[in-house]
């Protein structure tokens, strides 16, 4: 006999108990995004290859080494998408989305990378992201760390942090770069394989090496801030204040660079020490060269993705449990006429937004009381022989001391929304 066919390594279900908590994540992004005036867009799951090498930058690590590239029957290279903003930024510039002064998006969905699976890093993983196009200000970068602040908020997370830092403009990395490189380059003997790597073509993502032999190097490295032009530093400046007046704490990390070769300027992430080793929640930042690299007009743009997996495991940790809503009644039906009927009924109890579970399959009033207080209901109700004959229901309180009482059919209804009503 055959073994039974699993699940791709790193691709894991969503079980019902857990999409419960899914779904509370996911509503309050919706909301708050909604309040910040971002429209949702949905994206296809595979794009083009070339655009993730433009976007997120040939060397690195993402599309060197992680990608789910493929060339379809008409030998095109495709690529499942491992995130959402280049996607975003295609669908911007082929349906013209980005004219006005300012546009905002947003998103959801399964994102795919090739990676070792562990704890909080899948290789199936899921996020939700929003992207703003229009003005290169300073107010933009601080709108979008207080609205993943509120975010946390509206969830209940505690305990984040907020880590923040200026990329500067492209022109102000490459005269950083050199005097990176030089540093680097007269310590090439204490270099790990990667770093020795990436030395020459993307040096800044040394700095992001996670290698605990490294540590010391990296933070005796050149700053990026300390290169920054006038320009760049009052943004960086003016973010900072924005933080300040609106009661947002955060912690300047010289370090933090991102993954992705589009950034410049503010970039931010929310950290918890909760997660272990995959601790980053949520991060983004500017990216005004996007736009244009990828074949648009010059178009600043800032943006930021959460980590659904992440976001759902530290609420589980922080005993932030969501409870599915149970039903309103449990119908049990005692043999074919009761089912007729009582399908009927249940039909007309959901018209009026109710919540209605049938027992089906038949089964003793015993077994069916056991399942009735299985799913969870405040009542169950009975049809049988003499329900049948004085055209009522027996509704019996199994959270409660109301114990049971007879209702007409035609008052079932109004009956199970005002004992909701009462309950609320």
């Amino acid at each position: 006999m055959s073994k039974t066919i699993q699940a791709i390594r790193g691709m894991n279900d969503l079980l019902p108990e857990t999409v419960v908590a899914w779904r509370r994540v996911e509503d309050v992004c919706r909301e708050v995004l909604a309040a910040y005036g971002y429209m949702e867009i949905r994206l296809p799951i595979v794009e083009k290859t070339q655009l993730f090498a433009r976007s997120i930058g040939e060397l690195t690590d993402i599309v060197e080494k992680e990608m789910y590239t493929f060339a379809d029957r008409n030998g095109e290279s495709l690529t499942l998408r491992p995130e959402g903003t280049a996607g975003c930024v295609r669908a911007g510039i082929e349906n013209g989305l980005l004219r006005g002064r300012l546009q905002r998006y947003w998103y959801a969905g399964a994102m795919f990378r090739h990676e070792r699976p562990q704890r909080g890093r899948y290789r199936q993983f899921h996020q939700i992201g929003a992207e703003a196009f229009g003005p290169p200000s300073d107010d933009l970068d601080a709108e979008l760390i207080l609205l993943t602040a509120r975010i946390w908020r509206e969830l209940g997370l505690r305990d984040l942090r907020l880590e923040i830092n200026s990329l500067g403009t492209p022109e102000t990395r490459l005269r950083y770069r050199d005097e990176l490189v030089d540093y680097l380059e007269a310590r090439r003997d204490q270099l790990d394989s990667d770093s020795v790597r990436r030395l020459q073509h993307n040096p800044l993502r040394i700095l992001d090496s996670k290698n605990p032999d490294m540590q010391a190097l990296i933070e005796s490295a050149p700053r990026l801030l300390d290169h920054l032009d006038e320009s760049s530093r009052r943004h960086f400046e003016r973010v900072q204040q924005y933080m300040d007046t609106l009661g947002i704490e955060y912690h300047i990390n010289a370090r933090l660079v991102r993954g992705l070769d589009y950034y410049t300027h503010t970039v931010f992430e929310w950290t918890t020490r909760e997660l272990g080793a995959q601790g980053t929640l949520c991060a983004g930042g500017r990216y005004d060269g996007l736009v244009e690299k990828l074949g648009g007009k010059t178009t600043p743009a800032a943006g930021f993705a959460l980590g659904m997996e992440r976001v759902v495991e530290l609420m589980s940790i922080q005993g932030l449990a969501v409870a599915d809503t149970p039903p309103d009644l449990y119908l049990a039906m005692l043999d074919e006429a009761a089912e007729m009927a009582g399908m009927r009924l249940a039909e007309a109890a959901r018209d009026a937004g109710l919540q209605i579970h049938c027992n089906i399959g038949g089964g003793s009033l015993k077994s069916q009381m056991k399942q009735a207080d299985k799913s969870g209901a405040q009542y169950v109700g009975i049809l049988g022989e003499d329900e049948l004959t004085g055209g009522c229901v027996t509704v019996k309180d199994l959270r409660g001391s109301a114990g049971q009482q007879s209702v007409p059919w035609g008052e079932l209804t109004n009956f199970l929304v005002k004992q909701r009503r009462t309950s609320e």
